[in-house]
């Protein structure tokens, strides 16, 4: 049994990582967020303690160093721009560390933490859960078995409605977000990259604070590209249905169906981790400098090869912000 720390309880993606530490038989003694709706440490960990301020957070971890209640792992499920600092104090602290995607904003933080690794002798691992999904990884092989030469032709679509909260939270900043492409999209671009090789070309047609379009030329497929958090985005019939989400990728011409099979592979990413096979940070490089790349692009507008859904009128903020704001 290992110790675990974990750095924002209260956020959207922490019941995943709560429940894997539980899953894998191992313990979370020390918690921390600013926000104090952590009610759901109760249902695995009751006796974890919590702290709502990081002075204090940081002084018990140092606290327990060297005692029964050494913390050996670190879990950080913050906001995106917070992950480098975090993975820093997690790996000074004497603890491994674990980091939800995006792992760093920028690929030149990669490059920082991994000389943080060198100098204290410990490891952070960041969670790219689509390629332990069992249908992508029947792809990687079906096309690993098609040879290098053959490309592939990919519209991929990805719009999960959001609320205007959204625009209120970090997640709506830009410079703290990374935007549309790097917050919702990071993990695609990850797992097409990791199964039909390195970007050759990246454009982008449209790109605004609601939505992201572009195409992608990787060694071996043309990606067509469309992301959204715009519910005005949704085809009609996911409307009628009343889905507020829909996913699909369609490789020359043929869905591919992958909508299943989510619910447990953070508890298999930390499996993996925990036995030594884990992504190391550095395996997160290639879709780091894709969507820093998007994210610092001019868009192109409607030329060349684009995704049909990047003709969609604009939409307008909901708060009258303009694009320079996002």
């Amino acid at each position: 049994m290992k110790n675990f720390a974990l750095i924002g309880a209260a956020g959207y993606i922490a019941p995943r990582h709560i429940k894997a530490i539980s899953d894998t038989g191992n313990n979370l003694i020390a918690a921390f967020d600013p926000f104090d709706s952590v009610g759901r440490l109760d249902s695995s960990f009751p006796q974890c303690n919590f702290f709502v301020e990081q002075a204090l957070f940081d002084r018990y971890c140092n606290k327990v160093r060297g005692s029964k209640d050494n913390i050996d792992w670190l879990a950080v499920c913050t906001p995106n721009y917070t992950h480098d600092a975090y993975i820093r104090f997690g790996l000074r602290l004497g603890a491994n560390v674990i980091c939800e995607k995006p792992v760093v904003l920028n690929p030149w933080n990669i490059d920082a933490l991994t000389q943080v690794e060198q100098e204290t002798g410990h490891q952070a691992y960041t969670i790219l859960q689509l390629r332990l999904h069992d249908r992508i990884a029947a792809l990687k092989e079906q096309v690993e078995r098609g040879g290098k030469d053959t490309c592939y032709d990919i519209d991929l679509t990805y719009i999960t409605s959001r609320g205007n909260w959204y625009y209120t939270s970090w997640k709506g900043d830009v410079h703290k977000s990374g935007g549309v492409a790097t917050n919702i999209g990071v993990h695609f671009y990850d797992m097409l990259q990791w199964i039909f090789g390195p970007v050759q070309r990246n454009v982008v047609h449209v790109m605004s604070f609601d939505r992201v379009a572009g195409y992608l030329e990787l060694k071996q497929a043309r990606v067509r590209y469309f992301l959204s958090i715009n519910a005005k985005c949704l085809p009609e019939k996911a409307v009628r249905e009343g889905k507020r989400t829909y996913r699909t990728l369609c490789i020359n011409g043929e869905e591919f169906e992958f909508s299943q099979g989510f619910t447990e592979l953070h508890t298999k990413s930390y499996e993996e981790i925990l036995a030594g096979r884990g992504f190391r940070i550095g395996e997160a490089r290639n879709s780091i400098q894709i969507v820093h790349d998007i994210r610092n692009s001019t868009p192109v507008g409607l030329q060349g090869d684009y995704h049909p859904l990047a003709r969609l009128e604009p939409d307008s903020h909901p708060f009258g912000w303009n694009d320079m704001k996002y």
